[in-house]
């Protein structure tokens, strides 16, 4: 009876042992099927925390008002409400107001350097006469404002007191996508709060910010959060948090932090001298479509296509021209329209840099000297009309009259046709308007009707070309399918 036992027991041992070695065989089928897990657990943030968190800092501002600056805020209004106030008052004055509270505003920061400066967001410290660092540890320091830069949401904040923590300075540029990231800071006022996500995209342009190429995370970010650090797994500071994306005023899971590589060159500008200096190439540019880069030859959509040199500019100087596609600056490739401000951008003024252009079909390199950004780069750019002759582009579906000499000055034009009537062909469906101004077709400068009609006998039966026109002050090329 044991003899029988002991000889079952060994024919399912060795029944299993067939089981366990076809199982664990890479060769199975069943094995072959599922590959190693490219992700396993989940990271421990609770050591970064407790090394990094002293070094970030809340930041209370401050911002004086009086009765003096409601008061002069009344005289601005519209003649109707002033009248509406004045009843209030005594006739033919505003009436006095009452003294009016300080506004407070709350954010948060970092702190870069043991003798005292700290990294926060520009608009959290914006227009404040009082700005106070509260630290982890309960201090309360008072601190002025080395400098701001408007254009990168960035300011720099001195406290003074010395031996203070610091934070990690990391890269962004080795920061990749889908890598876990760490914000701390005070959302709501709530000190040292701590949020955790991914990194869901980088290079990011927001309409109000050219100069900025976004990380754009997953991370919480409230109202209070603005200026505090963006950390990797490594506890080193790879981004400043400074937007959500929001249609409540609240977290609606998309944020955006600024790049620690550009914060950092602000940094050493505002030590500097207190300011900015950022480079200036002087075009008015436009994202390419598949439309236009047909008509331009291209063979994909790319590069930022210029659309207006503006006078006196380094762009003029070096002899870029409108219709040209900036395809290369300084060594980097531009993809999108957008990436090409942060480039020059990041190009000191008076520095030569080459750039490639295709123009005409072909690539053909311009050397340029990048001069300063003024304050104001958009420069005189409006719109004029009158009437006056009219002439029929009926190939494209446009009647045009003659630009006087005032409008062209007007607008710094050369040439140009106003556009009296849009009826259907190409150019409706392309988008042009009556009141655009006509200033080439497919490369061919249109200063009158003749001009127009001339381009359009010479264009192909089919294909597509491009039009810039100038509308309100503003150029753009358009692409036009002929049938």
């Amino acid at each position: 009876m044991e003899r029988g036992y002991r000889r079952f027991v060994a024919v399912w041992l060795v029944i299993l042992s067939a089981v366990l070695t076809a199982c664990s065989d890479p060769s199975s089928e069943s094995s072959s099927t599922r590959g190693e897990p490219l992700v396993t657990g989940l990271p421990d943030f609770t050591r970064l925390v407790e090394k990094e968190g002293p070094a970030v800092v809340n930041i209370s501002t401050v911002t004086h008002r009086d009765a003096s600056s409601a008061t002069d805020q009344l005289k601005q209004l519209p003649e109707f409400f002033k009248h509406f106030f004045e009843q209030f008052g005594g006739e033919g004055e505003m009436p006095s107001l009452p003294e009016q509270g300080d506004t407070r505003s709350l954010g948060s920061g970092f702190i870069i350097s043991a003798d005292g400066y700290v990294l926060t967001n520009n608009h959290v410290v914006a227009e404040a006469d009082e700005i106070m660092v509260r630290l982890q540890d309960r201090r309360e320091l008072p601190a002025t404002l080395v400098g701001a830069d408007e254009r990168s949401d960035l300011a720099l904040l001195k406290v003074d007191e010395g031996d203070l923590p610091v934070v990690n300075i990391g890269s962004s540029a080795d920061l990749k996508v889908g890598e876990w990231v760490l914000a701390i800071g005070a959302p709501f006022g709530f000190d040292s709060s701590v949020t955790a996500g991914i990194v869901s995209a980088k290079g990011r342009s927001l309409p109000s910010d050219s100069y900025v190429p976004f990380i754009q995370t997953d991370v919480a970010i409230n109202p209070g959060n603005s200026g505090g650090p963006l950390f990797n797994l490594s506890g080193e500071v790879v981004g400043i948090n400074s937007q959500i994306f929001s249609r409540s005023g609240g977290y609606m899971g998309v944020s955006f932090a600024i790049p620690v590589d550009m914060a950092m060159d602000v940094v050493n500008q505002l030590k500097d001298g207190g300011k900015v200096s950022r480079g200036w190439l002087g075009v008015l540019i436009q994202e390419v479509d598949r439309d236009l880069a047909q008509s331009f030859g291209l063979d994909s959509p790319r590069g930022a296509l210029v659309s207006q040199v503006l006078q006196g500019s380094p762009a003029e100087a070096a002899g870029v021209e409108p219709g040209d596609v900036i395809i290369r600056f300084n060594g980097e490739t531009i993809y999108r329209s957008s990436e090409l401000p942060r480039w020059v951008g990041r190009v000191r003024p008076e520095s030569d840099v080459d750039m490639v252009v295709i123009r005409d079909g072909e690539e053909k390199t311009l050397s340029v000297t990048i001069g300063l950004l003024p304050d104001n780069p958009e420069m005189a750019l409006s719109s004029g009309a009158q009437k006056g002759e009219n002439a029929a582009g009926a190939k494209l579906g446009l009647t045009v009259r003659k630009a006087s000499a005032s409008e062209l000055s007007h607008l710094g034009l050369k040439a140009g046709v106003v556009i009296t009537q849009v009826t259907e062909g190409p150019a409706r469906k392309a988008g042009l308007q009556v009141g655009d101004i006509l200033v080439t077709l497919q490369g061919s400068q249109i200063n009158s009707a003749a001009d127009l009609a001339e381009a359009a006998a010479n264009l192909p039966e089919d294909g597509t070309v491009a039009a810039l026109v100038n509308r309100d002050g503003t150029p753009r090329f358009l692409a036009l399918k002929l049938p």
